[in-house]
């Protein structure tokens, strides 16, 4: 009696789980974990399936417009090097007289590893302007920058003219780019309201790279993958229009300027563009600010082993850093200061917990 009822029970057993024997059957003894993981495993390939293809259609985005920007652009190779190497040597006269100071006050502006020397018109930008932003930028009024120089007439505009580049006729604006290493100019597009299209540059002294769509970090300075990357050499013409002068930002990156390196832009201004009035609040400071300018050693020669070695070191260190994959980018994209706040929020919550306990044990 105690067996069969023993059996009895078991059968009972069984008969009020049925579902642990149907589950035995279908994936087998100690199977059902792995299945588990396997059913897990499948949902989170899937997921970084999604990953993956979000991930292919932003570089497909990227080419894409990469295929416009390049589209947009033409490049030739027009200047012999003896032709380079003589207006090399007219830049470097510009430069010295910026130094003793030969130039009227808006014809020479200084930045950090870059002088910008303005002929013919001039105008204002970033730090400059009253109010910032895009369409801000006003000319000068006429007479507060020189004359475009004879030899840039002589020797650039009627060399490209009689190339096929621009019009003879269409540059009233010529601007000198003077770059030490390690010296940049920040993602920008040249002012719409300003400047008729195309945009034309020649480059001189060494070879470098003009990169779009790039954002901008700064302390340290830090410049994100750029959307395309166009090599420079001496002696080239660069022209652009369309996408690439109008859709997307060009800069100069600090890792692209390995030696000194200098840039005449040629451009039209248009009839309308905006002009500074005599009575705008930016007008008065400039007149406050009038003087001679001062000779500054910022164009000696430099030493890409000294002076600006961290600069570049630490742009090559982020050009060495590897990228995270696009689940993590998305898990850890934290700020500082985001990170910041929420340390200060667990500080006082730890306070506030400890504060609770002492009040329980009271």
């Amino acid at each position: 009696m105690a067996a069969s009822g023993y059996s009895d029970l078991r059968e009972k057993l069984k008969s009020m789980t049925p579902h642990r024997d149907d589950h035995r059957n279908r994936h087998g003894d100690g199977t059902s974990n792995g299945s588990g993981r396997h059913r897990k495993r499948k949902h989170r390939e899937s997921d970084d399936d999604e990953y993956e293809h979000s991930d292919d259609s932003s570089v497909d985005l990227r080419e894409q417009e990469a295929r416009r920007v390049k589209s947009s652009i033409q490049q030739q190779s027009i200047f012999t090097s003896e032709e380079c190497a003589r207006i090399e040597e007219k830049i470097d006269e510009v430069v010295a007289k910026g130094e003793e100071g030969l130039y009227r006050e808006h014809t020479v502006d200084r930045a950090p590893l870059r002088n910008k020397y303005f002929f013919g018109e001039g105008y204002t930008y970033g730090a400059q302007l009253e109010r910032r932003g895009p369409g801000q930028e006003r000319l000068y009024r006429k007479g507060e920058v020189d004359e475009i120089p004879s030899w840039v007439e002589e020797l650039v505009i009627k060399r490209l003219v009689s190339s096929g580049v621009i019009p003879e006729g269409f540059v009233n604006s010529a601007v000198i780019n003077d770059y030490q290493p390690g010296g940049c100019i920040v993602s920008h597009v040249d002012p719409l309201h300003i400047f008729a299209r195309p945009i034309v540059s020649v480059s001189f002294f060494s070879d470098s790279a003009l990169c779009f769509g790039c954002r901008f970090q700064f302390r340290p300075i830090r410049v994100s993958e750029p959307v395309f990357v166009l090599p420079v050499k001496r002696g080239s013409v660069t022209v652009l229009s369309g996408y690439a002068a109008d859709e997307i930002t060009h800069c100069i990156r600090p890792q692209d300027i390995k030696q000194r390196r200098a840039v005449i832009i040629l451009r039209k201004t248009k009839p309308d563009a905006p002009r500074l009035d005599s009575d705008s609040h930016l007008s008065s400071l400039i007149a406050e600010k009038r003087g001679p300018l001062k000779a500054k050693r910022s164009h000696r020669k430099a030493d890409p082993d000294a002076a600006h070695r961290p600069r570049v070191l630490e742009m090559d260190k982020e050009e060495n850093r590897r990228p995270l994959p696009p689940h993590h980018r998305r898990r850890h994209n934290v700020t500082s200061e985001n990170y910041r706040r929420r340390s200060q929020d667990y500080d006082k919550q730890r306070e506030n917990s400890g504060r609770k306990v002492k009040m329980r044990r009271q």
